[in-house]
């Protein structure tokens, strides 16, 4: 391919663009970058001064918010710098060895399930490849794809952020959790009628939250919440002390609480809807070899589910 211009920006300026727009302040992206400030700024100026457009809008104590031209050049910028950081390990690896950071988003009540494979079982097949972990919730994943930030995310299929690529590798219906002398324990199953006037305690972590209330909510029933919590073990800790009931999609085979106390599932009756746990990765930024391969990895993997028989 015959190249007519070398473009007059370098990489380096765009690497000093797309950091101080993710970090949000020209300093904080002088002290992640270990360069100065001024040298951040006076980058950002001549770069703007070469593309002939304003990049962004310099606030007082060094805040930096890109205009809708800078929110453009930053994520073609992206997949650029992407694309030179794979090319300098490709070069530097002769044996055809994948090589590299991968970042990985999880749900938390996710990550005791999917998190363990991927370090150990990926981990073992790709040495070079090292997996940076984020666990957020999916609230927060909008945009942390497309930008770059993560390279593929773990999550439920309820709350997918944007319209990136995705896969769903296995599915699992919500269940009821019960301390072992709740009067419910004789059931084989349990209506949510039936438990809508009894404390629940809510994992109030988006999607779950949303997904527990909206299935009494489509009953035309209220639950009533005697404590929220973002965390899965609390949820379980409290229902396990039988302060309430718990609706979680999660199973764990650990039969008890974080104190030791039993717990025990139900099905729902009626039936509900199973959850689908989604693999997601961008849509329009270039996928490396490396982020391929854990994509192909967890599309061919067997993922561990328990059924509630190993609950009762």
């Amino acid at each position: 391919m015959h190249i007519d211009q070398v473009p007059n920006f370098s990489l380096r300026q765009l690497s000093y663009l797309v950091t101080a727009a993710r970090l949000g302040t020209i300093s904080a992206a002088a002290a992640e970058l270990h360069v100065s400030s001024s040298a951040i700024s006076d980058s950002i100026t001549t770069l703007e001064h070469q593309v002939g457009a304003q990049l962004c809008i310099r606030k007082k104590a060094q805040g930096l918010i890109l205009t809708a031209a800078g929110k453009q050049i930053a994520a073609r910028a992206t997949n650029l710098i992407n694309e030179a950081n794979d090319l300098e390990r490709d070069l530097k690896t002769t044996d055809g060895e994948l090589a590299g950071p991968i970042t990985i988003g999880c749900y938390p009540t996710l990550a005791p399930m999917i998190l363990p494979v991927l370090l150990a079982e990926f981990g073992e097949q790709h040495p070079r490849v090292s997996l940076e972990i984020v666990e957020t919730t999916q609230d927060k994943l909008a945009g942390k794809l497309e930008s770059g930030e993560i390279d593929v995310a773990f999550v439920y299929e309820t709350l997918i952020p944007g319209a990136p690529n995705h896969a769903q590798l296995f599915a699992q219906p919500a269940h009821v959790i019960l301390a072992a002398d709740d009067p419910f324990v004789s059931r084989e199953t349990v209506r949510l009628e039936d438990l809508v006037d009894r404390d629940m305690i809510l994992l109030d972590s988006p999607p779950s939250s949303q997904h527990t209330l909206g299935m009494f909510h489509d009953r035309g029933l209220q639950p009533t919440i005697r404590h929220a919590t973002t965390s899965y073990e609390v949820v379980r800790t409290l229902v396990g002390r039988g302060l309430g009931y718990g609706v979680l999609v999660q199973r764990l085979k650990n039969t008890a609480s974080y104190e030791g106390y039993p717990l025990v599932v139900k099905e729902i009756e009626p039936a509900v809807e199973p959850v689908g746990v989604e693999m997601i990765w961008s849509s329009s930024a270039r996928v490396a070899p490396r982020v391929q391969a854990i994509i192909n990895f967890a599309e061919t993997t067997r993922w561990a589910t328990h059924s509630n028989t190993e609950y009762a």
